[in-house]
């Protein structure tokens, strides 16, 4: 563990528990990426931020279940085990840790040297490629169409996860999937199903790569290949409550023209993994700011009226509660390239969980993250980005 960012800078513990009822983290899918993810959680750990629901997508719901399914002094400990043995050297090569590299170039060498070792040999405990691998107009069980076997992540998540305290309810917990035959996204949630293995898996089965897992006579894809994201389930989820939610994303809906095709692939990536999210909170503001003002006119119309039926429909839309929605996003570096999201070495797992523990620090420097919304929507965003812009509404 001595590789865990130093306590130095943390953050200030809160006095009490922030004034919302329910807070909320959200994990978004991106491979090797969510290494990021960990960082954050440990930054929150040390700031007493617990979350009471956490849900994921792909790398997101595994990161999720390490969380949910160990109590609160070991959730860092479980992270931190399931990164460093998933980035172990699948042929013993050296991690090159403490390496200076001359310029950029040349890291991004180094680095699709070490991705095509992932493609090549996979990464350890968690996926291996598949032998034979299946072969176009073979006809096999969805079970197997994928070029890796992801069968050694079930023991090393049975492990690390106790998936017993996750049924046991005392943290909410989300992942979803994508139903193959119907192509409808899904979710398993705690408050709904048994929770296990299988339905981590199913959130990160990611095709061509990995084949679909079999949850209940059904077969699931990655959640990922309709939404990135589980924002959108944890806003819309009954009865509404007063929520602090920080979204953890791996990908950018916002960047630069590519100058080169490796830049277009790069791009291409971060566009179509990115779910849009600023764009999910934009519009769940506006639908929160009429369900507000649709509670205010209710209380004002006559009682004749509002004994109407479609009084009754709008008033089981209407909503005071108020939402705080920290975003926070992955902004990777040039060299990472199109690779960035299969390039398990340990070096770059130290760097994305270093960039997210210093993101949050700075994030929850911001005391406004902690406090209830003032605005007439009842909703306040917050965006911090790595370059050092910030973008605040209210």
């Amino acid at each position: 563990m001595n590789s865990m960012p130093a306590p130095g800078s943390r953050p200030n513990r809160p006095r009490s528990r922030p004034a919302f009822e329910r807070i909320a983290l959200l994990l978004q899918g991106g491979g090797a990426l969510g290494s990021y993810q960990g960082g954050v959680y440990q930054a929150l750990a040390e700031a007493d931020l617990h979350p009471d629901w956490v849900a994921g997508i792909s790398i997101g719901a595994i990161n999720a279940a390490l969380i949910a399914g160990n109590p609160p002094e070991r959730r860092v400990e479980r992270l931190r085990a399931f990164w460093e043995t998933v980035t172990q050297p699948p042929l013993g090569v050296p991690h090159l840790a403490g390496v200076e590299f001359p310029n950029d170039m040349t890291r991004m060498l180094v680095n699709q040297w070490r991705a095509m070792g992932t493609l090549l040999w996979g990464a350890p405990s968690f996926f291996k490629p598949r032998v034979p691998p299946p072969l176009f107009g073979q006809a096999a069980s969805p079970a197997t169409l994928g070029y890796y076997d992801i069968m050694p992540l079930k023991d090393l998540l049975e492990g690390l996860v106790d998936f017993d305290r996750i049924n046991a309810g005392e943290m909410r917990f989300s992942v979803g999937a994508t139903n193959v035959k119907t192509g409808n996204f899904a979710y398993f949630d705690s408050t709904t199903h048994r929770i296990g293995a299988a339905h981590v898996m199913a959130s990160g089965s990611l095709p061509p790569g990995f084949p679909a897992t079999e949850v209940d006579g059904e077969f699931y894809w990655d959640g990922g290949v309709v939404s990135n994201t589980p924002l959108q389930w944890v806003l819309d989820a009954r009865p509404r409550q007063d929520t602090l939610a920080f979204q953890i994303d791996l990908w950018s809906a916002r960047g630069e023209l590519p100058r080169d095709m490796i830049e277009a692939d790069v791009r291409l990536k971060d566009i179509r993994y990115s779910s849009r999210t600023r764009a999910g909170t934009d519009q769940f503001r506006k639908a929160q700011a009429l369900r507000r003002a649709v509670g205010k006119l209710l209380a004002r119309i006559p009682e004749e009226l509002r004994q109407t039926p479609e009084a009754a429909m709008l008033g089981s839309e209407a909503c005071d509660k108020v939402f705080n929605i920290i975003q926070m996003i992955y902004h990777a570096r040039k060299y990472e390239g199109s690779s960035k999201d299969y390039e398990f070495s340990r070096r770059t797992m130290e760097e994305h969980w270093k960039s997210g523990y210093d993101d949050m620090i700075r994030t929850l420097h911001h005391p406004e993250v902690l406090q209830r919304p003032e605005s007439a929507d009842g909703v306040f965003t917050f965006d911090l980005a790595r370059q050092g812009r910030e973008e605040i509404k209210r």
